[in-house]
This record gives C-alpha cells, structure tokens and sequence, in this order.
C-alpha cells in the first residue's frame, strides 16, 4: 500500500466512529435542533458529576428562567457521540468530556468551542486486572487482552502506560468496549486486564475483587473539558457564563460536602453512597478557565494518537476556539 493510500485508509478509519455516531442521534433531537427557540440542549454522562447535580437540583433552570429560557438534558453513554451531537447541532452544550475526546471531534472536523477545564484528576482512572492475576507490571500485558473505551481518557492512559513500559500499543490485544461491556468481559475472565475511570473504577473497586495495575499518576493527567458548540457559544456568552459560574460553585461543594454530594447523587446513579464518595475523592472538581498554555496536555494526546495511527492526521490543540471568561 502507498503513502497516499494508507493516509486515505488512516482517515477512513479515524473518522467512521464519528460518521456511525453522527447516524446514531435521535430524530427528535435533531428537529428540537432546527426548530430554534430558547432551549439550551445540555449533553451529558454517567460521569459528569457536577452538571448531573444542576440537574438535579434544577439549579439552572431557576436562574435561566428570567430570561425565558428552557432547558433540555439528554444522556450520552460516553463522550464521543456527545461531542458528535454537539458538532451536529443537536445538543450546544456538552457536559465534561476527557481530555481524549476532543482531539477527536477537532480531528474530524467539528465546530466546538472549549469553555471550562477541571483540574487534573490522575488517580481517578485506572488500569484494573483480577486480585489473584499473575500480572504484576504493565510490561506484562504484553500479548494480552486489554479492554478499553475508544477515545476515552483511558484509551491515552493507556497508551501512555504502555509507552512507559517499553510498549508498543500494537503489542497488546486491545477490545474496545464501553464501561458497562467492558466491565462484564473482564468480569467474566474474557479480557486479562480493563481500563476504566470513576465511577466506573470505584463501583467495581467495591463490588469485585480487583488490583489496581497503574493509574495516571505521573503519566497522565485527565483533565475533563466543558465545551459548546461554536455557534451557541458565540450568540450566547451569558449563559455560558451562568453555567461556568454554577460548575464552579458545584465543584467546591462537592470538595467541601462530600457524604452530602454522595447521598444526593446515591438515588440518581444507582449507586450506593460509599461507592459514590470514593469516585468523588479521586476528581479535583476545580472547575477553571481554559487558558492556551494550558493546552499542552492537549497537544500530547494528539500527537500520541497520531503516532499511534489512530488520528488522520496531525492537529494543534489551540486551534479550537477558547472561550474567554470576562
């Protein structure tokens, strides 16, 4: 195959997640998108902690009102096919992604605009095997099967593991699965090791016999972006900055209440409050603006999965827009 055909093939395959998810967004979604009006149409996880408590509380909803704005909320299982709505107009605002997902979404293209970063959180993502595995190190997962989200903070994380150790990522046999099929494979011995982030990590951590191999202390910090779409985020910069102001707010609550945040949110995730607050104590809910200097985590994400031949191309993390908070 020539250079010109493997960049093609490179491109094809780096961009046809973002083309299945694109196919995968609700009709309704889409029609809310054209019909205009005053809807902020917020995205968001399992894991976006902070924006599920606004939710909850209606926090936003009371403080937009005024204004005579509405708010929809629309559940995502991760943060790829969020970001995809966002390029796609069906959502403008999305709830915290990992670092990983918009090097993706700005590789294929998209129209998004960054508006908050949460400080590093290393230890709240994580590379789990069995108690009784006989894998000590990251070096041992050579050849072996490791399961992992695409795109997500843990597919960096690993990569970036496996580089320390002296790995190529073509050196293990990697599926890629969502949290929950992640979960049930490595539960039931089908993957020797799986990578995954709270609260994923802390439910398992409680619930099954499991040993932390690494995590991203000193390797990667996993910080989590807000972001909107650039057309939303340029018409409307009030309401980017009541949320902004409110994520900040709930981040030091968080911090400051810990059983209260974990009870508040026990019932809403499904999950039982100690499991909650241990998820909670890995993540630095310091909710802060995004500056250009720092990006550089960014641009080391891309240029690893550029090398790792899972990007089309090379992109400049400070390339998308950076919203300016006055």
């Amino acid at each position: 195959m020539n250079r010109h055909s493997l960049a093609n093939s490179q491109r094809r395959l780096a961009l046809k997640t973002l083309s299945a998810l694109a196919a995968s967004i609700s009709l309704p979604m889409l029609a809310q998108a054209q019909s205009g009006g005053k809807t902020l149409r917020i995205g968001y996880q399992k894991s976006s902690t902070l924006l599920t408590i606004l939710k909850t509380n209606g926090t936003l909803e009371k403080l937009l009102a005024g204004s005579g704005s509405k708010i929809s909320w629309h559940e995502f299982a991760s943060g790829l096919p969020l970001l995809e709505a966002l390029n796609v107009g069906a959502v403008d605002l999305s709830a915290d992604v990992a670092d990983t997902v918009p090097v993706f979404a700005q590789a294929a293209g998209a129209k998004i605009t960054y508006i908050a970063q949460e400080a590093p959180s290393p230890s709240a993502q994580a590379i789990l095997v069995p108690a009784n595995s006989p894998i000590k190190t990251v070096a041992e997962l050579k050849q072996k099967k490791v399961a992992v989200t695409k795109a997500a903070g843990v597919h960096y994380l690993l990569i970036a593991l496996l580089e320390k150790a002296g790995l190529k990522f073509s050196d293990i046999d990697v599926a890629y699965l969502t949290p929950a099929d992640g979960r049930a494979a490595f539960e039931r011995a089908s993957v020797d090791a799986w990578v995954t982030w709270d609260p994923f990590l802390a439910g398992v951590q409680k619930q099954s016999q499991v040993r932390v191999l690494a995590d991203g202390k000193g390797v990667a910090d996993y910080q989590r972006y807000y972001l909107a779409s650039t057309v939303f985020a340029d018409a409307n910069p009030d309401v980017i900055a009541t949320v902004f102001d409110e994520l900040r707010k709930t981040g030091r609550w968080v911090q400051q209440h810990p059983k209260d945040a974990s009870a508040l949110l026990a019932p809403v995730w499904g999950l039982d409050a100690p499991t909650i607050e241990l998820a909670n104590s890995r993540r630095s809910y310091k909710v802060r603006a995004v500056t250009t200097p720092g990006l550089a985590e960014q641009q080391r994400i891309a240029d690893a999965f550029f090398t790792a031949g899972l990007l089309p191309k090379k992109i400049v993390a400070t390339d998308l827009p950076i919203w300016k908070y006055s």
